[in-house]
């Protein structure tokens, strides 16, 4: 890790150095559209709340009409719901979002460059979006006609993360799209989805030590590591019964907030991944981690899941 930080360090300092030239060498365009939600809120607050929706829609909505599809939402009256709620809870988040907006243009191109410090043969392989996401997301990558964008949500990230440092959530992204076309499984089993959001996890805490578990998407539920530590003996043997499960409820319990029948913590997926990941990372630097192959990866999660229900059913005992 040593190594690792130190490499990190020398070559930030001259990426940083050439950052106009690196900027212009992009592959895929960034856009910010986000700072328009702002101005628009502000341009129709004496408007009757219908008028606002349909200047939501005209200003905001047509810049990028996939993400802000009616068919997303359900329908254009849910959609339309959806969007007053949004500008009617903007208020609340407005001065930490326009913080958000503000920073994005000149933090954007130095995240991609501490990220290519480690992964120097990384690229910014799709169309980019900061937004107002409609309460959707942070960051993320979305699916539209055969394309894949990656979106990041100045409202959540005021929400979320408003005092924190983002560079960890925008190093997890990148980290995203630099591993999904090296680690094509064809397959949505646990182990995979486990490995994927694990490693991002453990590769945004590797190049950001100090990041919190808020910083590093962990904290959402509120305490969920602490929660999962209290039941690790239980989590971990739930996973390794289902390591091979692709079913989408369990994919749901694991790596989301939605209600299921389990006494386990919801989204508990991502904190033991990370675990998982951090193990791996004993014998292993994160760029050897981030090649590795899917029945490499396979072998690898069940040997480590294996291991460790073993060793906290024995200290459990104690």
């Amino acid at each position: 890790m040593l190594q690792l930080h130190i490499m990190r360090k020398f070559l930030v300092a001259a990426l940083v150095v050439a950052m106009p030239s690196f900027a212009l060498a992009q592959d895929a365009p960034v856009r910010n559209i986000a700072g328009d939600f702002a101005s628009t809120w502000e341009a129709s607050k004496n408007m009757p709340m219908a008028e606002r929706v349909a200047a939501f829609k005209k200003n905001v909505a047509s810049q990028y009409p996939e993400f802000y599809a009616a068919s997303r939402f359900g329908g254009e009256e849910k959609q339309d719901a959806r969007i007053a709620r949004a500008i009617e809870k903007f208020g609340t988040i407005r001065d930490a979002y326009l913080d958000k907006v503000k920073r994005f243009g000149d933090a954007m191109p130095l995240h991609i460059a501490t990220f290519r410090a480690v992964f120097s043969d990384f690229r910014l392989s799709m169309p980019t979006w900061l937004v107002h996401s409609l309460h959707e997301m942070d960051g993320g990558t979305r699916d539209f006609n055969g394309r894949t964008d990656l979106i990041f949500g100045a409202d959540m990230m005021a929400t979320l993360h408003a005092d924190d440092d983002l560079t960890p959530l925008f190093h997890h992204e990148l980290f995203h799209v630099y591993h999904e076309p090296r680690f094509s499984c064809g397959t949505e089993a646990v182990w995979k989805n486990l490995w994927e959001e694990g490693l991002a996890v453990y590769v945004s805490q590797a190049l950001n030590p100090k990041a919190t578990p808020a910083e590093m998407l962990l904290n959402f539920p509120h305490g969920m590591p602490d929660a999962t530590e209290a039941q690790l003996p239980a989590a971990w043997a739930q996973l390794e019964r289902e390591l091979d499960n692709t079913d989408p409820a369990l994919y749901a319990e694991l790596f989301s907030t939605a209600q299921s029948k389990s006494t386990l913590p919801a989204r508990r997926g991502y904190y033991l991944g990370y675990l998982l990941a951090k193990e791996a990372g004993k014998s292993s630097d994160v760029t050897t981690l981030a090649h590795l192959n899917c029945d490499q990866v396979h072998t690898l999660v069940k040997n480590i899941v294996h291991r460790k229900r073993l060793e906290t059913q024995v200290a459990a005992a104690r």
